[in-house]
């Protein structure tokens, strides 16, 4: 029974630590940026294309 007090205050502990991080990053302006995910939709994924077109010209010559 001591090792639940135990545990129960080690998850206490644990838990208002996730808490207390949580408030600083929001306080710390982490989450602020409101900008970047209403257009992010309308930017092209360029990496992935390149590669495919490199892919397509090396068939091409073979």
């Amino acid at each position: 029974m001591e090792v639940m007090y135990l545990l129960i205050a080690a998850s206490l502990i644990l838990a208002t630590s996730f808490v207390i991080a949580f408030i600083w990053a929001i306080r710390s302006g982490q989450y602020d940026d409101k900008y970047t995910p209403s257009v992010r939709i309308l930017f092209d994924d360029n990496e992935n294309d390149s590669s495919d077109d490199d892919q397509k010209k090396d068939n091409n010559n073979k």
